[in-house]
């Protein structure tokens, strides 16, 4: 990616989507990793004109993917809301604030008002998740680091973030996942989940995020880069 005019430079891409592969971990899934995804339909060798495959049982919340609201909220997946018309692309794609967690606990109100400064519109929280490489992990683990109940209601309440990522596969810790998820739902936060952060420093960035426009679906693959 480039860009032009004066003093153009080229900005660098970070890609921070892992690859639907087999092995990825699956939530829920304590003893096997996602399965064979692409199945070659047709094929040149066999005497078709080209190579054709198709997609075989993955659920929608799989790898690097978003929440719609309907995941959580009843009266959004009622009124129809879905990843086709319950996403907003201008939260989805601008700056944002990658961020260290602290090792030895979940992210809380009090850590989330001790490293995301007021005014912040978008965070992706870099945790223990990565240093123990969970999304490279096929077995599913329910000790992952995320987002407490209380925290989740921090967001909601004092601060103005609207786009929330993580390095698993819930932005909720386990034990409180209605109650993080609701929390942020209802207040508009959008919420990315199974970044690949391995790679990544802290600091400020350009966030690109783009999901598949799924109609009747609660969540959603999505491409995420950033740039700098």
């Amino acid at each position: 990616m480039s860009t032009s005019g004066s003093g153009a430079r080229n900005a660098r891409i970070i890609d921070i989507t892992h690859s639907l592969r087999e092995g990825l971990p699956v939530w829920d899934s304590f003893h096997r990793g996602l399965g064979k995804l692409v199945h070659q339909v047709e094929s040149i060798a066999n005497g078709s004109i080209a190579n054709a495959s198709e997609l075989k049982k993955m659920g929608v919340h799989t790898g690097t993917h978003v929440d719609s609201p309907s995941h959580f909220l009843e009266d959004a997946f009622l009124a129809g809301v879905d990843t086709s018309n319950g996403l907003d692309l201008g939260i989805l794609n601008g700056p944002v604030l990658v961020v260290e967690a602290p090792r030895e606990t979940n992210i809380s109100g009090s850590v989330i008002k001790d490293i995301v400064p007021q005014g912040v519109k978008r965070v992706l929280f870099r945790t223990l998740n990565t240093d123990r490489r969970l999304m490279w992990n096929p077995e599913f683990v329910t000790d992952y680091t995320a987002i407490t109940g209380e925290g989740a209601e921090y967001i909601a309440e004092k601060t103005q973030l609207k786009l929330v990522g993580v390095d698993y596969l819930s932005a909720a810790v386990y034990e409180a996942l209605a109650r993080s998820h609701k929390a942020l739902l209802r207040k508009g936060v959008i919420l990315v989940e199974g970044l690949n952060l391995d790679n990544v420093d802290t600091g400020m960035y350009t966030l690109h995020c783009l999901p598949l426009r799924l109609v009747g679906s609660d969540g959603s693959p999505t491409r995420c880069i950033l740039t700098d």
